[in-house]
């Protein structure tokens, strides 16, 4: 009997080649992926301008409040 070794125990099967599905799932996962970093890169580069501007930018003034009437009394209209 022959000494059992991983090479003569396991078979090695040669990897089947890419199919064109897998080739385009492949191309379309990375399509995506730059898409996103891109789109990444974008949102925080508008976040940093927007928060540069409202640095710099002084507060609005507040605007004055009406006074309440609180206590007044309904007006009765008719009889």
């Amino acid at each position: 009997m022959t000494k059992l070794t991983k090479d003569n125990l396991f078979k090695v099967y040669a990897s089947k080649p890419e199919t064109a599905m897998d080739k385009t799932t492949r191309v379309v996962r990375q399509m995506v992926d730059e898409e996103a970093e891109q789109r990444d890169a974008k949102n925080s580069r508008l976040r940093n301008a927007r928060a540069e501007r409202e640095a710099h930018t002084p507060p609005a003034p507040k605007l004055q409040q009406r006074p309440n009437r609180v206590g007044s009394k309904p007006v009765r209209r008719g009889s």
